[in-house]
């Protein structure tokens, strides 16, 4: 364990060898390229739609070329986040929605939305995440025909993204197109992930507030604790409270109220809410709203409120650090037939595959250190 910890330590040291260039690297654009950007930028912060449609395919790109056009144009968007934090001007609140398949986020979401665009007047983002193929790696993106009067609406903004069969229930893109959407000045972003399971918790680190979704009849208290997502939601929401399901509905909501009480609190200074909803005879969506208002208001006077995302982004910069270095790996030349020969190996039950991993470590570090 000792020696695995000391060569993990030992790539990190050495992550800047591996022929990176400098701080240059985001700034060396032909001039067409720079104007690009520009174009992009300014469409961006003045909030139309085709430039930001266009920058969030940019950022999600592979492309090494495109992918230092998207770097550019993220660093702009920082400054301009940066300086509308030191003027105060209005925050954007980051909200994800998760639940269970069938739990109704799609509809919740519509009637959640027209609500903040017809009765609150506010701007509202929505980015879908659609699961991808795992034999073909196609998506369906099909959120907007499920969101029909949010997707006519001039006041929202409706992205899906494939999650490549990424874990975690989002992309690895989500938090910059987040970023991209606060430039633009939407007052909302809202965020819904594919589905919930034990594996997919990464919402909760690029959001706000997380919003749980439970239908009735989705199994007792102790079912959902063992999710393990409940622990992470700051609000409850029991969908579907309408015609034959209410009595159910107010059964749930007390079984989760009752479960709640054995749950760690994230905050000292909020204990998760459990609310009944209903899309289709919208209640309890005016009640969300001045919870998730509440929630907010109750974070930036304890100083949580920031402090929760300058938490996040240092995660989200080691998450990718970490897949950025397997991808350095697997794509050294010198190491691949090593890869096949390990992986023989082990499956032959000559090592263990943490006894590959440091012979496969300690040759990585040895060519670098060359």
């Amino acid at each position: 364990m000792f020696k695995l910890r000391r060569n993990v330590q030992t790539l990190y040291k050495n992550f800047n060898q591996l022929n990176l260039k400098s701080k240059n690297f985001y700034s060396d654009l032909t001039i067409d390229q720079q104007k690009y950007v520009n174009t992009l930028y300014e469409g961006v912060v003045n909030n139309r739609r085709a430039e930001l449609a266009k920058a969030i395919t940019l950022i999600e790109t592979t492309n090494p070329i495109k992918k230092l056009l998207s770097q550019n144009l993220l660093n702009s968007v920082l400054h301009r986040l940066k300086n509308k934090k030191e003027n105060n001007e209005k925050i954007t609140l980051r909200i994800g929605f998760t639940g269970p398949p069938g739990a109704g986020k799609s509809s919740l979401i519509e009637s959640f939305g027209k609500y903040l665009t017809t009765q609150i007047g506010a701007k509202l983002a929505v980015l879908t995440v659609d699961p991808s193929s795992t034999s073909t790696g196609g998506s369906i993106l099909g959120d907007k025909v499920r969101m029909p009067e949010l997707s006519r609406d001039p006041n929202a903004y409706i992205r899906s993204s494939p999650n490549k069969c990424n874990l975690g229930g989002v992309t690895r893109t989500t938090l910059e197109t987040i970023f991209l959407c606060e430039a633009a000045n939407f007052d909302v972003v809202l965020v819904e992930t594919v589905g919930v399971g034990q594996a997919e918790h990464t919402i909760v680190n690029m959001v706000d507030c997380m919003v749980l979704l439970i239908p009735p009849g989705s199994g007792d208290e102790l079912q959902g604790l063992k999710k393990g997502i409940v622990e992470l939601a700051d609000i409850v929401a029991i969908t579907k409270y309408d015609q034959n399901l209410m009595q159910e509905a107010v059964r749930v909501r007390s079984e989760y109220l009752s479960a709640s009480k054995f749950v760690r609190r994230k905050s000292k200074n909020w204990s998760p809410r459990v609310i009944l909803t209903s899309s289709r005879e919208k209640t309890g969506i005016d009640e969300l709203w001045k919870l998730l208002c509440e929630y907010k208001q109750t974070m930036l006077d304890n100083n949580e409120f920031y402090q929760k995302r300058q938490d996040q982004v240092k995660l989200w910069f080691w998450t990718h650090l970490k897949d950025n270095l397997l991808e350095t790996l697997l794509s050294k030349k010198y190491l691949k037939d090593k890869i096949a020969k390990l992986e023989a190996e082990v499956i032959a039950g000559n090592m263990t595959p943490g006894q590959a991993n440091d012979i496969l470590i300690n040759e990585f570090n040895n060519q670098i250190s060359k």
